[in-house]
C-alpha cells in the first residue's frame, strides 16, 4: 500500500513539474507584461516546489523511521 502512496505521489510531482518547465517556456515566448511576471513565478515555482518535495520526502524519512517494525528489524541486521 506504502508503494502505491509513493509512486502516486511520484507520479504528481513529474506532471507538476513538467507542466511548471512548459509554462515557462511558453511564458518566455509571450511578449506581454503579464507573460514577464508570469515567467518569473513558473521561474521561482520551477526551483522552489523541487526543493520543498526533497525537504518533504527527507523529514517523513526521518520521522518515519519507527513507525514499521519491519525497517527496524532489517536496520539492526
Amino acid at each position: 500500500m506504502m508503494k502505491k502512496r509513493k509512486r502516486i505521489l511520484a507520479w504528481i510531482s513529474i506532471v507538476l513539474l513538467v507542466g511548471l518547465y512548459l509554462l515557462t517556456l511558453i511564458f518566455a515566448l509571450l511578449d506581454t507584461p503579464l507573460a514577464y511576471n508570469l515567467f518569473k513565478l513558473s521561474l521561482g515555482a520551477t526551483v522552489v516546489i523541487p526543493v520543498l518535495l526533497y525537504v518533504y520526502q527527507l523529514v517523513y524519512r526521518t520521522l518515519g523511521k519507527g513507525r514499521d517494525p519491519k525497517e527496524t528489524k532489517k536496520e539492526n541486521l
